[in-house]
């Protein structure tokens, strides 16, 4: 992969986990609002049918909608999945970029709520909601 396949704005996604490292590499785009998560497309990102699975894009969602709630709440608090919900509207195949954008809809001191679209070649293919409870980050041992 080039960078020429990889849309303007997005670079190398930080925070790295081990349920998303098979699907590698994902990027992702900061805006003064949200995280955008986005990546291209590849046969480990598929089902049997050769479509993009319902499972990458429900953890992407939940990934990006979390990372879009910390980073508008200024990154002092953690985030766990309390609800999530995804509406399929649409299909994506092997070769387009997926980005999955969020919006934070509102933050509080325990609760936090998003929405996203995902897209295959900006053409909408999911929805989801997620709601998020607020963990505050623990203060590092001196």
């Amino acid at each position: 992969m080039t960078a020429t396949d990889i849309p303007a704005g997005f670079e190398p996604h930080l925070r790295k986990s081990p349920l998303t490292e098979p699907w590698e590499p994902l990027y992702s785009k900061r805006t003064d609002n949200a995280v955008i998560i986005g990546l291209r497309l590849a046969r480990p990102h598929t089902n049997g049918r050769g479509l993009i699975h319902g499972g990458l894009i429900a953890a992407l969602a939940d990934n990006a909608m979390g990372h879009s709630c910390a980073h508008k709440m200024g990154g002092v608090s953690s985030l766990v999945t309390i609800g999530l919900a995804v509406d399929f509207v649409g299909t994506a195949e092997v070769g387009q970029w997926l980005a999955v954008e969020s919006d934070v809809i509102k933050t509080g001191s325990t609760i936090c709520f998003a929405q996203s679209l995902i897209k295959a070649d900006d053409v909408i293919i999911a929805r989801a909601n997620g709601t998020f409870r607020v963990v505050p980050k623990k203060a590092p041992l001196s």
